[in-house]
């Protein structure tokens, strides 16, 4: 007979647990432990094949694998070819993540439209019927004789129907609403979107198609559902961007096909999303007026360098606390930047109101931009104007050392393709040779780097 085996998981958390419990131990919330049923298996011993029928794995030693390279194929846009490696895997499952209205299913529709037209792609809505997602396309103006579309939310059903279809490409759009019969919680829940996740991925594995899982976010800009989600995922990106900015930043957190934290640049326009194949010239559209503030960064985003402007602003406080805002930067690290600035640049900002605002809506994580940062925050509280042609990166240590960053010889060749003619880098990050029409001024310390601007 089968014997069906159950555990009890937590829906706030994903902890695991042998029998239920009114309190989760892990996150301490009552009543949210669940039972989940993981299905029936047949009964009885052990036998020469493995468990229950299964054929034993092949043990091979690490110079027997096959080292022949996956093929690829191209997405139809060279920005999503870029931060997935290089093409879509056959038999990679991808998780797409952002906030409402960022663009996901516009890019997912765009892309399979044209990937229909070369090979068989299936469309799974599950938050949206098929005469929504028809009229998407038709107002972008897409080819839509190719593409197939189902409206399902029930995960057997879905790879039931992709059986009889074969489709190379299949979307799934979107994780938090597919279900699975055997789990005993609603659509949404931690143990519906780990089960549904993990049992679309090992369909995909199976049978070689590539499937591209569309996932919420929070409120915190991270993705919905338990951690586990982006670990059983081949490649996790999430479409960032604001509502009231037409740039759309497509970043790749994970990837075992190719770079992590490759980005690609797209334009939201009324015929949906365009890749911008120059990212350092949208960034750098600034004004005629060139005031204090303002500097230019050389940022490394996988496998590119990018120009961005950061501008700094610093005004006399009213408050008892002056206030630290950063946009686009880390806040606690313009705190920590603020006070070596005090302890090695003779700066005090402890009665000066600071923000710091990177332009285009870019992030940027890297401590590359440390050097740039202080410089802008000098410049706006002396009112003093960097050269426009001035360029700057560097890490700075809490001891007003200067540390180097790496790839530094092609963030300066960068930026002098964009007409920079000056650079403050690290000592160690200086060319051995010159760069045609650029004087770089390498600094060993922050006060180095302050005597380097008002010269």
């Amino acid at each position: 007979m089968a014997k069906t085996k159950t555990a009890y998981v937590c829906n706030d958390c994903g902890a695991d647990y042998v029998r239920w419990l009114g309190q989760c131990t892990e996150c301490k919330a009552w009543n949210t432990i669940t039972e989940v049923r993981l299905g029936s298996q047949p009964s009885g011993s052990r036998n020469r094949q493995g468990y229950a029928g299964s054929t034993l794995a092949k043990v091979q030693t690490l110079s027997e694998v096959d080292l022949q390279e996956l093929p690829r194929f191209s997405s139809s846009f060279a920005e999503f070819d870029r931060v997935l490696g290089g093409g879509i895997v056959p038999g990679s499952a991808i998780l797409i993540g952002g906030s409402p209205g960022a663009g996901k299913s516009t890019l997912l529709l765009q892309t399979m439209c044209r990937l229909a037209e070369q090979m068989k792609v299936l469309y799974v809505t599950g938050e949206e019927s098929l005469q929504q997602v028809a009229l998407r396309a038709q107002r972008l103006g897409l080819p839509t004789n190719n593409l197939r579309l189902l409206a399902e939310t029930s995960v057997e059903i879905i790879c039931d129907l992709a059986d009889q279809e074969q489709p190379k490409v299949m979307v799934i759009d979107s994780i938090q609403v597919m279900h699975l019969a055997d789990i005993q919680s609603a659509p949404g829940s931690v143990s519906q979107v780990r089960e549904s996740a993990a049992y679309l991925t090992r369909y995909a594995k199976q049978k070689g198609v590539a499937i591209v899982m569309v996932g919420h976010v929070t409120k915190e800009g991270s993705l919905a559902g338990p951690k586990v989600l982006e670990h059983c995922v081949d490649c996790s990106i999430l479409l960032e961007g604001d509502t009231d900015s037409r740039f759309r930043t497509l970043r790749g957190h994970k990837n075992r096909f190719g770079p992590a934290n490759e980005i690609g640049v797209f334009a939201m326009t009324g015929q949906g999303l365009k890749e911008v194949t120059n990212p350092s010239a949208i960034f750098l559209q600034r004004g005629e007026q060139h005031g204090s503030g303002s500097v230019v960064i050389v940022v490394w985003e996988g496998t590119r360098p990018l120009l961005v402007e950061l501008q700094a602003l610093v005004d006399t406080s009213q408050l008892a606390n002056p206030r630290r805002v950063a946009v686009g930067m880390e806040t606690t690290r313009l705190a920590m930047l603020l006070a070596v600035l005090h302890r090695h640049g003779g700066l005090l900002m402890a009665d000066q109101d600071v923000f710091v605002n990177v332009v285009g809506g870019v992030r940027v994580m890297e401590t590359g931009a440390d050097l740039a940062l202080l410089l802008a925050i000098v410049s706006s509280f002396r009112e003093q104007t960097l050269p426009r042609d001035l360029i700057v990166f560097g890490e700075v240590g809490l001891s007003g050392e200067i540390r180097p960053v790496p790839n530094g010889q092609a963030r300066l060749q960068e930026a002098a393709k964009h007409g920079f003619r000056k650079a403050i880098v690290p000592l160690a990050n200086c060319p051995k040779e010159p760069i045609a029409g650029m004087a770089v001024v390498g600094v060993r310390t922050l006060e180095e780097a302050l005597d380097a601007c008002a010269d």
